[in-house]
């Protein structure tokens, strides 16, 4: 009961702090069998909860031992059957990790999923880090002394817009899966280290496969910007591509990036200048890269407005009830996550989902106690039904508002320096036709 109420509470907060969520690869994730889940961990104790909460099994989770001692933390990893991974750098017992993997290994055993982050660490690199052996070892001395059958890694890729910001978009991408077959033990029944490296080997490339593993930052940065472009000119008058299309059309542009910086480093920074330069204008006219587009007609995106004032006539109260009501604990969880995350983005969106969680219930509470005080429990029971709401439709309130003024800005520049415009539509359709002849040179075009 307690878990399911913690992953109840915890996918409405993922929902409520991304915008957008999807999951894709489900039909790789067998549901009767035995799973290890490998997860990428660029976002700190996010990740593992869009396991927790989006997998179609219940998971478990190996988690780093100092967690199992923190504030509230260590009530939740406990709650989700966590168990403890014991590393040199928390000073921790690493011997104690042989009773972790006995106890992994019995879970699997009963039919059980196991969730592992084999990077080790939470991090802010561009790309995949070295994995660790831990789920190698783990799935070999599983299946290979017959405690286990069937046995099976699955891949899980986490892929984020933008990890810090709130109301952004995320995947979660399950890969396909990797059988375990036994081996011959060690005397000591431990798995031969040839077979725990093979393995690791493998689990690193269905990794890298199902999440965006650029080299460098400045790698990650000319591919968002060319993806921003490329996706623009592709998209536009017609739906958004999935997440992982997106994510797809980066790994091309990734693997696109790394023939050219070897082959033609010339072509690549005469296309990255121009990138570069194209932004720079359109920042110049006050418009985003993913919000300028023609106007089918200025009477429809002036209709569009109107429709749209109307609905901000309607959502303005609850909006403003919201808006105050939350605004003191939603600046005191940014100021959290500021002062604790110490520059790690990482960590950001972790204090900041779970300062929320404890954040905004108690204002509810506050606020409800004191309608009790000053006018009884009628008003007391409205508020904890109405503030709430109030809160989510504020949300709802801004983005349309946001959407609202960029449609203004860009008709703006299209009314009042239309060649200009014209001339910067036709540099984005060139720029996508040169990212167009560089996915052809990609390996992963073919696939």
């Amino acid at each position: 009961m307690t878990r399911r109420l913690i992953v109840s509470l915890v996918r409405l907060a993922l929902r409520i702090y991304f915008q957008r969520i999807e999951v894709t690869g489900l039909e790789h994730v067998p549901l009767n069998t035995p799973v290890i889940f490998v997860l990428n961990h660029p976002n700190a104790l996010v990740d593992p909860v869009f396991l927790l909460c989006l997998a179609p099994r219940r998971v478990s989770f190996l988690a780093k031992a100092p967690l199992f001692h923190m504030p509230f933390i260590s009530y939740l990893v406990k709650s989700l059957d966590s168990l403890p991974v014991y590393r040199r750098q928390d000073e921790g017992d690493v011997s104690k990790n042989e009773e972790t993997f006995v106890a992994a290994r019995k879970l699997l055993a009963r039919g059980g999923t196991i969730g592992i982050c084999p990077e080790g660490v939470s991090h802010d690199e561009p790309g995949l880090r070295p994995i660790k052996t831990g789920a190698a070892r783990i799935a070999l001395a599983a299946i290979s002394t017959g405690e286990v059958k069937d046995l099976t890694i699955v891949p899980a890729g986490l892929y984020y817009t933008s990890k810090t910001s709130f109301r952004s978009s995320a995947l979660l991408y399950f890969g396909t899966p990797i059988s375990v077959a036994p081996v011959q033990l060690e005397p000591d029944g431990s798995p031969p280290r040839d077979a725990v490296r093979k393995l690791s080997k493998e689990i690193e490339e269905a990794l890298r496969a199902v999440i965006l593993d650029a080299r460098h930052e400045e790698v990650l940065q000319t591919i968002a910007r060319a993806e921003r472009i490329f996706s623009a000119e592709t998209q536009q008058g017609s739906d958004r591509d999935s997440l992982k299309d997106e994510l797809r059309l980066q790994q091309q542009f990734e693997k696109a990036y790394a023939i050219l910086e070897g082959h033609q480093p010339e072509r690549l920074r005469r296309l990255e200048q121009r990138m570069i330069r194209f932004e720079e204008e359109l920042n110049q006219a006050g418009v985003d890269t993913e919000e300028f587009s023609p106007p089918s007609s200025t009477w429809g995106v002036l209709r569009s407005i109107i429709k749209r004032s109307l609905l901000f006539l309607l959502m303005l109260g609850p909006a403003l009830i919201g808006t105050v009501a939350h605004y003191p604990a939603y600046r005191l969880g940014g100021l959290l996550a500021t002062k604790f995350s110490r520059d790690a983005e990482d960590i950001i969106s972790t204090i900041k989902i779970i300062s929320a969680m404890l954040l905004f219930p108690l204002t509810w509470l506050i606020l409800a106690v004191t309608g009790y005080l000053l006018f009884g429990w009628w008003v007391a029971l409205a508020v904890l039904l109405v503030v709430p709401v109030c809160g989510y439709i504020a949300i709802i309130f801004f983005e349309e508002l946001d959407k609202s003024i960029a449609g203004i800005r860009v008709l703006t520049f299209f009314l009042v320096r239309r060649r200009f415009f014209v001339r910067l539509l036709a540099e984005r359709k060139a720029i996508r036709n040169e990212i167009v002849s560089l996915g052809k040179e990609s390996p992963i075009a073919s696939e």
